[in-house]
């Protein structure tokens, strides 16, 4: 067979990050792995890969080249964040008596994975074991990948194809996720199993429509935006509104260190990228994200994100965290939540635990730095913005594999996956396996 391969090696997202990560156990022994297969560079699939190395791991991490680029930078800000935050723990934890945390790991584990990481072209096939793999663009983020495996076994071949996260078929700059056609078993992802998205022309329209009335109130608009994907879908709308006349006089702030060294990593892999949306960068002479908007401000250090503060309205701040777990986004809520003439943007899944879903669902009062703030901000969010398919393009991706194959959902809450399944056998006759945690699937 392939012998050991783990699909992906991510970490929760939402809550204590500190708490988190000293929590989480492997269910198998990290040395016994022969070789990790990452679909994307998301955390909540590939945060785990320098405590895994820690632990043990020496194999190769077959990704994409793209996201091979990325990982190099997510990496290093979580585990940056992370032993910021163990620190804090730490200090608070000697106040009251109790034993110092070690950390679970480190910046040396961070090089030890990207070290063994292997970066390949879509269409590829890479020898792994006795059987093969191929990547396939899932059109999610920059990237991003359809695994596919093939196993041989007893002279058999037997295939696997694990969806990754599957993006939306109309979303900007990213093409649209590929169908491999045939697999024996099929494990997909069901993040928005429940629902179906707005289609991005309305998209576009509602955010017209935010920009108009937070500027006639003279306020501004905060998007906490996830560094990777997300952004740089905001800033080529909003490069798209520039040039056709309508967005106004509005200063773009880019506050983010992370997401404008992302944002470099997108203008390098253009070629990846949506042709239609590349031609219309180039329609503009443009051959960068960053050229195409000619109002954007990148606010990399200290000084130029707090001399934003100073600005009383009329400007856009885009700024991480996208849940607003942590980041710069927060100390922009402390200077304008509490103004009823701001706007607060989200463009994208806000997790349970998470101030972000605490605003999404409509809190009055929120803590920041220890201090209580009123929230008078209006709290919008941005509904086709997602990176993930719908209900409808998860069931017709799922219908493409011919003949019907052994389908196991991953990846989404519970009734998310209740729904699709129940959709999946009304609509298709078809018995998904919805697996607990620890199961194991023969076939």
């Amino acid at each position: 067979g392939l012998g050991r391969v783990l699909l992906d090696c991510g970490m929760h997202q939402g809550g204590d990050a500190v708490e988190r990560i000293q929590d989480e156990e492997f269910a198998f022994d990290p040395a016994g792995i022969d070789a990790v297969v990452l679909s994307h560079a998301h955390l909540d699939h590939s945060g785990m890969l320098p405590r895994l190395c820690r632990e043990g791991f020496g194999g190769p991490i077959l990704c994409t080249r793209a996201t091979a680029d990325l990982l190099e930078i997510m990496l290093k800000d979580s585990v940056g964040l992370y032993l910021r935050d163990l620190e804090r723990t730490n200090l608070r934890n000697a106040r009251r008596g109790k034993p110092e945390l070690e950390p679970i790991y480190t910046q040396d584990d961070v090089e030890a994975a990207l070290g063994l990481c292997r970066g390949h072209r879509y269409g590829e096939s890479v020898p792994l074991g006795e059987g093969s793999l191929c990547f396939h663009d899932a059109g999610h983020i920059l990237g991003s990948a359809v695994v596919e495996l093939r196993l041989h076994d007893k002279g058999v071949e037997k295939t696997l194809v694990f969806s990754g996260d599957l993006g939306k078929a109309d979303s900007v700059l990213m093409k649209e996720p590929a169908r491999p056609g045939k697999a024996d078993v099929l494990l997909v992802e069901s993040t928005y199993g429940d629902r179906t998205h707005r289609g991005e022309e309305d998209t576009v329209a509602q955010l017209r429509d935010i920009l108009r009335e937070t500027w006639s109130a003279g306020g501004s608009v905060m998007i906490p935006a996830f560094a990777v994907g997300r952004t740089q879908d905001v800033l080529f709308h909003l490069g798209c509104l520039y040039h056709a006349g309508e967005l106004d006089n509005w200063q773009v702030f880019l506050d983010s260190p992370m997401a404008i060294a992302v944002t470099r990593v997108y203008d390098r892999w253009l070629k990846l990228l949506d042709g239609e949306d590349v031609r219309q960068l180039s329609q503009e002479h443009k051959d960068s994200l960053e050229a195409f908007l000619p109002t954007l401000n990148l606010a990399a250090g200290t000084e130029e994100s707090m001399a934003i503060n100073r600005i009383k309205g009329g400007a856009i701040i885009i700024a991480g965290s996208g849940m607003c777990t942590g980041g710069r986004i927060r100390h922009h809520f402390k200077q304008r939540i509490w103004d009823d003439r701001n706007t607060v943007l989200f463009t994208g899944y806000q997790a349970r635990g998470t101030l972000g879903r605490i605003l999404v669902d409509g809190a009055r009062h929120i803590k920041l730095f220890g201090e209580e703030y009123v929230v008078k901000a209006r709290i919008e969010t941005l509904g086709g913005l997602s990176a993930h398919a719908g209900q409808q393009e998860l069931l017709q991706w799922i219908a493409s594999f011919q003949p019907p194959p052994r389908t196991v959902l991953v990846h989404g809450e519970p009734q998310a996956q209740d729904v699709l399944a129940d959709k999946l056998w009304r609509q298709q006759q078809l018995k998904v396996e919805i697996p607990a945690r620890g199961d194991s699937l023969l076939f």
